[in-house]
């Protein structure tokens, strides 16, 4: 069953929602390549988690306004669009969702023109709900677009870095990845009226999911096919990017004056024979364990919010994003 399935909720009324953002625009012409290309990036694909997540929050509140959620969910989509324009301009990514990348179509500048757009402009749709009662909705637009810029800015200051710190490593992956899945379902149910503890509480179990997710991703970069991948495996180390299996192959002495021996001018036999060395490590399983504590610990966060029958969702999300088929 698709996560969307086993949450009862229609993927298409969010696709309709986060298209109506860039269609109800009046200051971009839908003609425009502006509204083109976004409206072109959304329908690309996508399992649209965190508007998802944005949407099981509210469960747990007494009183949701449907249209604000809606609106707010469509609004975490934004961002995270937004956000894989940047990171694929970053990594230097010819491919997205099995399509051209934007900045491959467009050009850098005019690819980052349509990040940039997407980002300022999430804050001023949903700045009707930034008042001081409704400080969630600032929270999700300007905090976490704040902390995505700074989880890039922290990957490309670190590229072929092996000094970098396990912890270095894991407060960029909170920045990157699971601050805005944990601000999703936090907004949710501020935006229904949850309760401060409980909010809280869903934005703990968010932000374990979201930093099991990008240790899992990391992993998947050296255990996937190129096929699978889209890409030759190691694509990260051949980046310049330190993941987590790298930083704990580096505590093998004997391993890790090869590793760090490799830099962007490395040949590809040289990188693939290092891959293939941290995939034989035990590396990799380290980096599994560490993911699975996270679920573990999200799990535990579920039994304490049981009260809800909406705890059956956290069930239905720890149990995708365990099966890490997103």
């Amino acid at each position: 069953m698709k996560l969307h399935e086993a949450l009862d909720i229609s993927l298409k009324a969010v696709d309709r929602e986060i298209e109506n953002m860039v269609k109800f625009d009046r200051d971009v012409p839908r003609a425009s390549q502006l509204a083109k290309s976004i409206i072109e990036l959304i329908r690309s694909g996508g399992k649209r988690v965190r508007p998802l997540m944005v949407i099981v929050g509210s469960r747990f509140g007494p009183a949701p306004d449907e249209q604000k959620i809606w609106r707010l969910a469509a609004a975490a989509e934004f961002i995270h669009a937004a956000s894989l324009i940047h990171d694929d301009i970053i990594d230097d990514s010819p491919v997205r969702r099995g399509q051209k990348a934007m900045h491959i179509k467009l050009g850098v500048s005019g690819a980052l023109h349509v990040g940039n757009y997407m980002s300022a402009r999430v804050i001023e749709l949903i700045s009707v709900y930034s008042a001081d009662r409704d400080k969630y909705a600032y929270n999700l637009s300007s905090l976490v677009t704040t902390q995505l810029c700074l989880g890039e800015y922290q990957q490309l200051a670190h590229l072929y870095d092996y000094s970098v710190t396990i912890e270095q490593y894991l407060e960029k992956s909170k920045n990157k990845t699971a601050q805005l899945m944990a601000t999703c379902l936090q907004t949710g149910a501020q935006a229904s009226g949850a309760d401060a503890e409980t909010a809280e509480l869903l934005y703990a179990f968010g932000e374990k999911l979201g930093m099991s997710f990008q240790i899992r991703d990391d992993v998947l970069d050296f255990t996937q096919s190129a096929e699978q991948l889209g890409k030759p495996a190691g694509s990260d180390l051949r980046s310049g990017q330190i993941t987590l299996p790298v930083l704990f192959a580096l505590q093998d002495e004997r391993l890790a004056p090869r590793i760090r021996a490799i830099t962007a001018a490395s040949p590809a036999a040289e990188v693939e024979a290092v891959v293939a060395a941290i995939q034989a490590s035990g590396a990799l399983e380290q980096t599994e364990r560490l993911s699975s504590r996270y679920l573990d610990e999200a799990q535990e966060i579920i039994g304490r919010l049981a009260r809800y029958p909406a705890h059956r969702d956290l069930q239905a999300l720890l149990d995708y994003f365990g099966g890490r088929d997103q």
